[in-house]
């Protein structure tokens, strides 16, 4: 991975760490599905703005069906599947969980893409996920009915972006990485919005939910960083940034969260950066 690639995996880290900090707010306001349809929603027509002004429109007049898949599948599902967690679960354990996604994105790509597992890419990522299971030391929460199932919807999230960033890969090499990143929040947004009217919002939406709400949106904006990464670094290499997100999901947490930092969490942070520097290595 060149170092232009490996900056924007930092970056895209630090972006997406704090997702789970912006959702664990909002989520309890807004309820699952119309956060989730808020956040594609405005980072759509950001991203149309965008790609329109830069003359990279998406062709969703001929690939709307590749787009509709990765909407659904990238951006859709997870998002509201770990908008739901955040009811449940604290916002460093979805970022934790999110970090099983290179697992489901190897064997993937090893099935759809040919591309082997070498005992570099397996052993950076067993040690990248020993490291997350470290980071925060291992306190469960009660494993109450809500609890178990927010713990299953952060794995099949994870499975979803591994899906998703394979797909991306196989079926949508050939695009630019804004107009696929724009392509895919506008599908999310279709996909969910014949659902709204089931769903009911909690409330108060107070100003502090509604900064959470754009903040978030704005990491789905970072999705153009993350598919240049699969164009440019491949599926398998891209996902790794789940690896890093956990760092900053911590300490995103503990600066606005009053989340506690303990000494396994420096540990397993270091662990997580030696796996990811292995796994990323040719």
């Amino acid at each position: 991975m060149s170092p232009s690639s490996l900056a924007l995996l930092v970056l895209l880290a630090a972006l997406w760490g704090g997702s789970f900090v912006f959702t664990r707010v909002a989520a309890p306001a807004l309820g699952p599905l119309p956060l989730t349809y808020a956040r594609v929603a405005i980072a759509a027509v950001a991203l149309l703005v965008l790609a329109i002004a830069q003359r990279r429109v998406p062709p969703l007049r001929t690939r709307w069906r590749e787009f509709a898949v990765l909407g659904a599948i990238n951006s859709a599902a997870p998002f509201a599947l770990f908008s739901f967690a955040a009811l449940h679960v604290p916002a460093s354990t979805g970022a934790i969980l999110n970090a099983t996604s290179p697992f489901f994105a190897a064997l993937a790509a090893a099935h759809w893409l040919g591309e082997a597992l070498t005992w570099r890419k397996v052993a950076g990522m067993a040690v990248g996920f020993a490291g997350v299971a470290t980071l925060v030391g291992w306190h469960p929460e009660s494993l109450t009915t809500n609890v178990v199932l927010a713990l299953a919807a952060c794995l099949v999230a994870a499975l979803c972006y591994a899906l998703g960033s394979v797909y991306a890969k196989r079926r949508l090499a050939d695009v630019p990485s804004l107009a696929v990143a724009c392509a895919s929040q506008v599908s999310a947004a279709l996909a969910l919005m014949p659902l709204l009217p089931f769903t009911t919002v909690p409330g108060p939406v107070t100003a502090t939910v509604a900064g959470n709400v754009l903040a978030l949106a704005s990491t789905a904006l970072a999705y153009g960083i993350y598919f240049k990464l699969i164009a440019d670094a491949g599926p398998q290499r891209a996902i790794t940034v789940t690896f890093l997100i956990p760092l900053f999901g911590v300490l995103w947490g503990y600066l606005f969260l009053d989340e506690p930092v303990t000494a396994a969490m420096l540990v397993g942070g270091a662990m997580v950066i030696a796996g990811t520097a292995l796994a990323l290595r040719r």
